[in-house]
This record gives structure tokens, C-alpha cells and sequence, in this order.
């Protein structure tokens, strides 16, 4: 016999042991779902249904415009945290409220929920939106940017429209 012939099951057995593990019962927990992309239907029937001046955003501007924010935030749903928090879901959330998201004590303290309204005014100046914010962006001074940056984030972050009330 040869020495390769008694040499190859010694690191053989390794091998098949470690690739055994792990084959046992299925995980107890539920694969994610799969996030549902919008289609640009979808998007352009979400961008009609806004209220006004952002029915009119343009979308593909919102989203340039919007390129020099992800330095510091995402926007998809699970999406991390990063210099900023995680946008997804923003509309309708509580300023200061993202868990596990270390907020300046202004935010934090800040009594309000965020809309179109609030947002735009934090885009065109943080600094003067909420004294003692700890975002360093300067803000975005044109409003036709700001109309298709807030636009882009209603399609995008989970946004969804008042139902209309019942006649």
C-alpha cells in the first residue's frame, strides 16, 4: 500500500465531518420575504395618487438628487443604519424613533411626526430646521429638488396614501 493510500482517509474524515454538519432539522424560523420591487406602473400610479405639489415630482430628478444623500442613509426596507438612519417607512414616523438609531439629543427631544411638510423644510436647512441636529448636510436650497427628492421617497420608502374617504 501506498504512503498516499494511508495518508488521504486521515484528512478525508475531516472533510466529511465538517460537510455533515449543519444537515440536520430545517431552521424553526421563517426564510424573509421577498421584498416586492414596485414596478414603474406601480410607481407612476403612487406618484399620481400624492397630494399636490408632489404628483408632479419627477421622479428620475428625485432620484439624482437624492444620490448625494445615500452617503449617509438607505432607504430599503431593512436596510441598515449608517452615518444617518434608514429612511424606509419615514412618513408617518415619529421624529427621533428609530430603534437602535443613536438620534443628537435635539432629535430625540423633537416633538413631531414627519410629512412632506416637515421634510421639506429639514432639506432646505437642518441647521435651521432643528438647532442642534448632528447632520452635517447643508440642505438643498432649490424646491423643485426638494418637491422630487420628497416625491422619490414617498414611492420608494413604503410610503402609503390615505385611503379616500368612504361617499
Amino acid at each position: 500500500m501506498t504512503r498516499h493510500a494511508l495518508v488521504a482517509p486521515l484528512f478525508l474524515a475531516p472533510v466529511l465531518t465538517l460537510a455533515a454538519c449543519g444537515q440536520g432539522e430545517p431552521s424553526a424560523t421563517k426564510p424573509a420575504a421577498p421584498v416586492h420591487v414596485l414596478t414603474d406602473a406601480e410607481k407612476a400610479t403612487l406618484l399620481a395618487s400624492l397630494p399636490a405639489p408632489y404628483n408632479a415630482g419627477d421622479l428620475e430628478n428625485g432620484r439624482r438628487a437624492f444620490a448625494r444623500c445615500r452617503a449617509c442613509h438607505t432607504i430599503g426596507e431593512g436596510g441598515p443604519d449608517m452615518a444617518g438612519p434608514n429612511l424606509y417607512g419615514v412618513f408617518g414616523r415619529k421624529a427621533g424613533d428609530r430603534p437602535r438609531y443613536n438620534y443628537s439629543n435635539a432629535m430625540r427631544t423633537a416633538n413631531f411626526t414627519w410629512d412632506a411638510e416637515k421634510l421639506d423644510h429639514w432639506l432646505e436647512n437642518p441647521r435651521t430646521f432643528l438647532p442642534g441636529n448632528k447632520m452635517t448636510f447643508p440642505g438643498l436650497p432649490d424646491a423643485t429638488d426638494r418637491r422630487d427628492v420628497i416625491a422619490f421617497l414617498k414611492v420608494e420608502t413604503g410610503y402609503k396614501p390615505e385611503p379616500a374617504p368612504a361617499a
